[in-house]
């Protein structure tokens, strides 16, 4: 069992959990994922290892809530336990070792470049972040990845930093010259436009790819992506790889595999809440004031829940 010492929510729809997993913290590496299990008949999730503290024996999970089984994971409360954590997992980063290095984080992704930036800096390499989001409430990790070298954060609406998309000040720091590797991670559209962006300059950029991961140790195959016209497989290859030579679009298509599953599970979770809303509301008491209260249908229990 790994329970869970902090929670803190980061985004409207990222929350970061510090969870105990005392043998990961001690040999993580940037870079290195783990699999997460919630618990039984629970889905297997890949997630990256943002942060780690070995003498406290925890690592600290970001999660993006975009389906059923993130959803029951950012459900979690300080106590609560995740029942088998299993890893580390993946290549750790090849992090260069002197010049400057500029990480790119989109979204979540932003999460993944900390370690990467962290590692970096160990090493006296000179780091810049570059991180977006939508507006500035979308923006994470600033504060963290500060902590390494110079950040420089884009908003699509310009309420927060600069007005643009990461591409933007990526294109600016690379017409000034003097860099020397890119990491980035985020959304494939995201990562796909930062390759095609810096192979013009020659500047090697490497790429955390998202694939779908069942096992994580290569055996299920599912997380097959083309680079340099080859078949890899994210979880024992990667998950980081040279961006030039990645089938981006090979990898969107297959991310869409299991959407009509997903949407699937999310309609029996919400009726299963509605049904639960609904015994509740009629084992309740009546009311002795007269006031209204829900009925138990479930339009009456959906608008009431909002």
């Amino acid at each position: 069992m790994h329970p869970v010492r902090e929670k803190a929510q980061l985004s409207p729809n990222v929350t970061r959990l510090v969870v105990e997993a005392p043998r990961i913290a001690q040999i993580r590496e940037p870079g290195q994922f783990v699999i997460v299990h919630l618990g039984p008949g629970a889905e297997r999730i890949p997630l990256t290892i943002a942060d780690a503290d070995p003498e406290a024996g925890t690592i600290t999970l970001v999660i993006q809530s975009v389906g059923k089984s993130t959803a029951d994971l950012v459900a979690l409360e300080v106590g609560d336990a995740i029942v088998d954590i299993a890893g580390p997992l993946g290549r750790p980063t090849e992090l260069i070792e002197s010049g400057h290095a500029i990480c790119v984080g989109g979204g979540v992704g932003t999460a993944v470049v900390h370690p990467i930036a962290q590692g970096l800096a160990a090493k006296g390499v000179r780091v810049t972040s570059i991180i977006g989001g939508r507006s500035r409430e979308w923006v994470i990790f600033e504060e963290e990845l500060g902590r390494y070298g110079d950040v420089v954060v884009c908003t699509d609406d310009g309420s927060y930093g600069r007005h643009g998309f990461v591409t933007d000040a990526l294109k600016d720091a690379l017409d000034a010259g003097g860099v020397d590797e890119i990491y980035a991670v985020g959304p494939v559209p995201m990562m796909k436009a930062v390759s095609a962006l810096t192979a013009p300059y020659g500047v090697p950029t490497l790429v955390s790819l998202n694939a779908i991961m069942v096992d994580g140790t290569g055996m299920c195959g599912g997380c097959r992506v083309s680079v340099g016209g080859k078949t890899v497989y994210a979880c024992v290859d990667g998950p980081e790889f040279n961006g030039h030579q990645v089938d981006f679009r090979e990898l969107a298509d297959r991310l869409t595999t299991y959407r009509t599953f997903e949407q699937a599970a999310q309609e029996r979770a919400q009726q299963i809440h509605v049904r639960k809303m609904a015994e509740l509301a009629a084992s309740a008491p009546e009311p002795e004031t007269g006031e209204d209260v829900p009925t138990g249908r479930p339009s009456d229990l959906q608008e009431a829940s909002r």
